[in-house]
C-alpha cells in the first residue's frame, strides 16, 4: 500500500523539554489515521513539524515522498489543514473568507463551489461567519483545507467543542472523505470513541512517543476476546474466573471476563455461564464481546512498549 504521511525518528525538544521523542510514523493513502494521545501527549507538536510551522529537533517528515525540511512548498502543496484556530473574518460571509484563500492559492472561482459542495454548506456559505455555529465554522475550515484538492489532510481535533449533533455529523463527514475526495486524513483526538467509528488505522502516542500504530480493525482482532457479564456477586464470579484462569475486569461498558488469545468466544461463553450457575451466583446477563479501542489504549498509553505494527 503506497504511503502518504511517512517520519522517521521525528523529535522536538523545547529546552530540556523533550516533546516529540523519535516519532516513526506511517500512514497510508487513502486512510482515515486516528492519531491519538491525552492532551499534552505531542500530538499537535507532530502536526505543526508535518505542516513545517515547527523545526524538528531531529528525524524527518515526508508528505507525499516530499521532505518538508527540504522543500516547505512542495510539501505544502501536498496538504490542506485544519488547527484549533479557525482565523476567520467574521465580518465576510462564508464564501468571502474561502475567496480569500482562492485567491492567494490561484485557484479558479469555481473551486470555491466544488469544496462548499462537498461540505454541504453551499445554502449557507453567504452569511456572515459571525453568525455560524461552531459546527458552520468547523465545515467551513475544513472547505478552506480543501481548497485546491490536496491529497492529504491534516486535522486537529475537528469536533472539539461541537454538539452531539454537530459531532456526528462531522463523524459521517470524515468516514467517507477519503472514498468521495481520493484525500488521506491524518486526524487527532483524545476522543476515543470518536475514533473509533471514523478510523481505519490508529497511532498512540505517549509521552512524546509512538508507542502502538496499525490498522484498527487488526489490532482489535488480536486482542484476547471477553465475555461481557451482569451478576449479583462480582466477588463470587471473580473466584469462580480464577478458578477457570480467566480475569474480571471493568471498564465504561461495565463487567467482563477477559479470555486467553485463541480462546474460542462461543464454547467460553457457555462454559462460564454454567460454572457460575453452579457456583450460586446469579447470572443476570452473559455474552461475547467485541474488544474495543479503548482496551487498545489503556495497554499502550503507559508508554512502556516499543512501537509495534500490525
Amino acid at each position: 500500500m503506497a504511503t502518504a504521511i511517512e517520519t522517521e525518528g521525528l523529535t522536538r525538544r523545547f529546552g530540556r523539554h523533550l516533546a516529540v521523542d523519535g516519532v516513526s510514523m506511517t500512514v497510508p493513502e487513502r486512510a482515515v489515521y486516528g492519531f491519538l494521545g491525552r492532551n499534552g501527549a505531542g500530538k499537535t507538536t507532530t502536526l505543526k513539524m508535518l505542516l513545517g510551522l515547527l523545526k524538528p529537533s531531529a528525524g524527518l517528515a515526508r508528505i507525499n515522498g516530499v521532505d518538508v525540511a527540504r522543500d516547505r512548498i512542495g510539501a505544502a502543496r501536498q496538504v490542506g489543514a485544519l488547527l484549533e484556530a479557525h482565523g476567520f473574518y467574521g465580518n465576510l460571509t462564508g464564501r468571502e473568507n474561502l475567496d480569500l484563500t482562492r485567491v492567494l492559492l490561484g485557484l479558479p472561482p469555481t473551486e470555491i463551489d466544488r469544496v462548499l459542495e462537498v461540505v454541504d454548506m453551499t445554502g449557507s456559505a453567504g452569511k456572515r461567519v459571525s453568525d455560524f455555529s461552531l459546527g458552520m465554522r468547523q465545515r467551513l475550515g475544513l472547505a478552506r483545507a480543501m481548497l485546491g484538492a490536496p491529497p492529504v489532510l491534516i486535522l486537529d481535533e475537528p469536533t472539539n467543542g461541537l454538539d452531539p449533533d454537530g459531532i456526528a455529523d462531522m463523524r459521517r463527514f470524515l468516514k467517507t472523505l477519503p472514498e468521495r475526495t481520493g484525500a488521506t486524513v491524518l486526524l487527532s483526538s483524545h476522543l476515543l470513541g470518536e475514533i473509533e467509528q471514523t478510523a481505519t488505522h490508529i497511532g498512540i502516542v505517549s509521552q512524546g512517543r509512538l508507542v502502538l500504530e496499525g490498522d484498527l480493525a487488526r489490532l482489535k482482532a488480536d486482542l484476547a476476546p471477553e465475555i461481557g457479564l451482569r451478576v449479583d456477586d462480582e466477588g463470587r464470579a471473580a473466584k469462580v474466573l480464577r478458578a477457570r484462569d480467566l480475569t474480571l475486569v471493568q471498564d465504561a461498558e461495565g463487567w467482563a471476563a477477559r479470555l486467553r488469545p485463541g480462546d474460542d468466544p462461543e464454547a467460553a461463553t457457555a462454559g462460564l455461564n454454567r460454572a457460575l450457575v453452579e457456583a450460586g451466583v446469579e447470572v443476570f446477563a452473559i455474552a461475547p464481546r467485541a474488544r474495543s479501542l479503548e482496551g487498545i489504549y489503556r495497554s499502550v498509553s503507559d508508554g512502556a512498549r516499543q512501537p509495534e505494527t500490525v
